[in-house]
């Protein structure tokens, strides 16, 4: 029972490059990885119009994405990113101010 204690920790107790992953994470680093989620949960519907969608990256709770495929150059594509992208993010983590396309 003591192994699962101790386990990603050295003899001290202090945690390993084993267990850093399972840390706690920054507010940013988890909003950063609940975008990243969500983006991976739509990208199939994207994807089923011959589009995609990069996160690029959070900042300031701006997230920053790129449409790519099909999505560039259609006139849906602002719809797209609002009304679709950007709802589902900002239901999920209200922080988020907005999504941005560059």
């Amino acid at each position: 029972m003591f192994d699962f204690f101790t386990a990603g920790t050295d003899k001290s107790g202090v945690a390993t490059e084993a267990n850093a992953e399972n840390s706690p994470k920054s507010p940013d680093e988890q909003n950063y990885l609940q975008v990243k989620t969500i983006i991976d949960e739509l990208r199939p519907f994207l994807q089923s119009d011959g589009g995609d969608c990069e996160l690029l990256k959070l900042e300031d709770n701006v997230v920053y994405v790129r449409l790519v495929g099909s999505c560039v150059g259609c006139p849906s594509s602002l719809m797209t990113l609002k009304a679709g992208i950007e709802a589902r993010i900002k239901e999920a983590i209200p922080a988020i101010e907005s999504v941005e396309m560059i």
